[in-house]
């Protein structure tokens, strides 16, 4: 019989604590889970890391497996049983073999006994304990949002509906439920931002912790604004004059109208600050809105040629003089 060094199915070290054999364990499970993943043999590595979660995740069974690995195990020499060790390897040839969905190798040392690490369910125990009922975690739950930019602004809670993957006790995926919460949208929220609702994922089994549900946010597109931090931008156009002459604009903002002031000799391009009028800030507070002053010509007509050449011969102005030097 072929020693299983735990430790390297879950890649982890010999010394890691409970927390980092759970991570390590979640990981390969998500990664192999027969009802999602794709990989050859992912059902067999599924079970192979289950097993090994359970052996390391119950202190128990831990410090017993130690010991015996400590005796040739990890070295990959033929075992050699502690002195006084009554384990079922002493139990007889085939001792436990094969009990539920563990290898020979579990049921030689740990008899047909079930604890938090088994995912695939239980039921009355034998081999050297009592059986106990199989908890598992459940899984998590991840959910792509959009938030639309008065939603980002807004303090109210966004309803999201979600469907949760539900699991029997012998690990197998049921139906799914239909889940409706309410989310509020942090302040600052920027595109691609991950946040977690701890316990909103799918139940656990047997008394398991529930999962989580992850929200990877992304600002939806809008037809008028562009978000850069917590500032928007809005691009206005303007005609020639207001730029030469000065002129009052009126801006759109996501809560209404305001009116700016374009100062005599402006250039396009060129950006005005309306404070407070941006998305909400981290920090607190409302970012500002940047206003983008973009010339438009007005339609050509023979009166607006002759008085463009009327500006053009009394202004005399070379607008490249010195550039390109």
């Amino acid at each position: 019989m072929d020693f299983k060094d735990y430790y390297k199915v879950l890649g982890v070290d010999p010394k890691a604590d409970e927390k980092e054999i759970k991570s390590a364990y979640r990981k390969l499970a998500a990664k192999y889970h027969p009802d999602k993943s794709k990989l050859p043999g992912a059902e067999d590595k599924f079970k192979e890391v289950s097993e090994a979660y359970e052996a390391l995740s119950d202190p128990a069974k831990r410090a017993e497996y130690d010991e015996i690995r400590r005796y040739g195990g990890q070295h990959g020499r033929p075992f050699q049983a502690p002195p006084g060790w009554q384990g079922g390897f002493g139990a007889g040839p085939g001792a436990g073999a094969g009990a539920g969905d563990f290898s020979d190798f579990f049921s030689a040392i740990f008899g047909n006994q079930r604890g938090a690490g088994n995912p695939f369910g239980g039921g009355s125990g034998s081999g050297r304990g009592p059986g106990r009922s199989a908890a598992r975690d459940g899984q998590d739950v991840d959910l792509n949002l959009a938030v639309f930019l008065e939603e980002a602004l807004s303090e109210e809670p966004k309803q999201v509906t979600f469907k949760v993957p539900q699991y029997n006790a012998a690990g197998q995926r049921a139906s799914d439920v239909t889940k409706t919460l309410k989310v509020k949208i942090p302040a600052g929220v920027s595109d691609g931002e991950r946040i977690r609702l701890k316990g909103q994922g799918a139940p656990g089994v047997a008394g398991g912790a529930p999962g989580d549900l992850f929200i990877t946010l992304s600002l939806a597109p809008h037809p008028l604004f562009k978000v850069e931090g917590s500032d928007l931008v809005v691009e206005v156009p303007v005609a020639p004059w207001e730029l030469a002459l000065g002129a009052k604009v009126e801006v759109p903002t996501l809560t209404g109208k305001l009116s700016l002031s374009v100062r005599e000799g402006s250039h396009s391009g060129q950006r005005l600050r309306a404070k407070g009028h941006g998305l909400r800030a981290k920090a607190g507070g409302r970012g500002d809105l940047l206003v983008q002053l973009k010339v438009v010509m007005p339609p050509a007509s023979e009166a607006s040629r002759e008085l463009w050449e009327k500006l053009a011969k009394s202004a005399a102005f070379d607008p490249r003089a010195g550039w390109g030097r």
